[in-house]
């Protein structure tokens, strides 16, 4: 085999690899004579072979390579460096308009010949142009957080900090640089790293599922005792599979504080309310031992209804639920009063309460209260001739009603009508406390022992 054949399959294998090679290349020779070029330049700057080889480049087309940019490269770069990586060049190309191109250049010899210099072109345009756009919206998305009030950071689906707002960073005494790729767990002391948030931040990003008013409350560099509510949601970008989350921090504590102040002294005139009442409880029952025996029965039920009244305002004074009032407490509390102004230590009925966890606002527990009394007060009065018997206050939830029940295992409401006929004031008030609610009666099955008085109440409270 010759010596020229080897070189001939050289030359051949190189001119392979420059046509499958993506970038545009051309080979310029030591006048910028372009003595080549392959098929990826041709199809980028839509020209042919036969208006290109041959050509100073400067003079290539409509002179749209005669660019300051690439006759520094050329010129003044190339002859004194054998290679050049990443020169950017941006143009205004007559057929395929404004473009980057990144450059790299080489200078290749070969024997017999005085040097050549190989261009390799790479149109990087929609990478800029994509960076661009991206660096754009970074920056309006920086300036909306900054606007906001509340402190706020965007999160990375591992949970680190991409970006955190100006009243973030303010109000926690730190910068950009401390907070950026952190954790929010790492922040500070460590206030947010509590277990019951990580898991639910762990479901935002996989599960969609915003967090809506998740309190934390810890006390916190330079700014002491804090309560703060955090609300995240998930933002995505369209045709974007990165997910991030979006933080904010409410901070609640003054108003906490003022919610807090507001029980405290609902709390206190409550106590005062149930001091007086008191009082008034002790007066009726100074006049009770002087008076004549007929109206002893209308002082005791006027002492019964009046301590329901204050037992509602002791409840609501040592309630954490601000004013709201548990019912099954209220009903102990007002049994136990029933007993001791009715009933006394001698009697043989006693009053059992069964009551679901329920509340009641304290609005409507003063005449939820009183139709207790009343129907109570009925029973003691009316359903045991000898003096013995058995009292069941019950307090049930039955879809969004309230249901009580007053029953007992006396003689029965006929057996009783003659004795409850002089009575009708307590009848009076038990139609008036149930309009007051918004009430009505639920009749009693007619074959059931003793009385039974079953009312239905709107439920305006959730379970304790």
């Amino acid at each position: 085999m010759s010596e020229k054949q080897p070189n001939a399959m050289v030359e051949i294998a190189a001119s392979e690899i420059v046509e499958t090679v993506p970038s545009a290349l051309i080979i310029l020779d030591n006048n910028l004579i372009i003595t080549s070029a392959n098929r990826a330049f041709y199809q980028t700057f839509r020209t042919s072979s036969r208006d290109t080889e041959g050509c100073l480049i400067y003079d290539l087309g409509n002179r749209q390579w005669d660019i300051p940019a690439l006759r520094t490269l050329l010129e003044s770069v190339i002859p004194h460096r054998t290679s050049v990586e990443g020169f950017e060049v941006e143009h205004d190309f007559p057929t395929i308009g404004l473009r980057t191109m990144l450059v790299n250049a080489r200078k290749i010899f070969s024997p017999g010949n005085t040097g050549a210099i190989l261009l390799a072109i790479e149109d990087v345009s929609e990478e800029r142009a994509a960076r661009a756009e991206s660096k754009r919206i970074w920056q309006l998305t920086q300036s909306i957080v900054d606007t906001i009030r509340d402190p706020l950071v965007v999160l990375e689906d591992n949970m680190t900090i991409v970006i955190a707002s100006k009243a973030f960073l303010t109000m926690f005494g730190t910068t950009e640089a401390e907070t950026r790729g952190r954790r929010v767990s790492d922040l500070g002391q460590h206030q947010w790293d509590v277990p019951a948030l990580r898991n639910l931040m762990d479901k935002v990003l996989p599960e969609n599922t915003p967090i809506e008013s998740f309190e934390i409350e810890d006390d916190f560099p330079g700014l002491g005792r804090r309560v703060f509510n955090l609300n995240a949601r998930k933002v995505s970008q369209p045709g974007n599979h990165a997910h991030r989350m979006l933080l904010v921090f409410e901070d609640v504590t003054d108003r906490k504080q003022r919610e807090r102040d507001a029980v405290t002294l609902a709390n206190e005139i409550s106590h005062r309310i149930k001091n007086n009442l008191q009082i008034v409880v002790g007066l009726i029952a100074y006049e009770v031992k002087w008076t004549a025996a007929p109206c002893v029965i209308g002082y005791k039920a006027m002492q019964a209804r009046i301590a329901a009244i204050a037992q509602l305002y002791d409840l609501i004074s040592q309630s954490s639920h601000g004013p709201t009032v548990a019912i099954a407490a209220y009903l102990r509390e007002i049994a136990k009063a029933m007993a001791a102004s009715l009933l006394g230590d001698s009697s043989g009925v006693d009053i059992e309460v069964q009551a679901e966890a329920l509340e009641i606002d304290s609005d409507r527990a003063v005449p939820f209260g009183l139709l207790v009394n009343e129907l109570a007060t009925n029973a003691i009065k009316h359903a045991f001739p000898d003096g013995r018997g058995h009292i069941v206050l019950r307090v049930a939830r039955v879809g969004d009603e309230i249901e009580l029940t007053v029953a007992d295992d006396g003689i029965g409401m006929d057996a009783a009508d003659h004795a409850r006929s002089p009575d009708k004031h307590g009848a009076d008030y038990v139609a008036i406390f149930l309009r007051q609610l918004g009430g009505r009666t639920i009749p009693a099955a007619s074959d059931a022992p003793g009385t039974t008085v079953t009312v239905r109440l709107p439920l305006l409270t959730g379970s304790v």
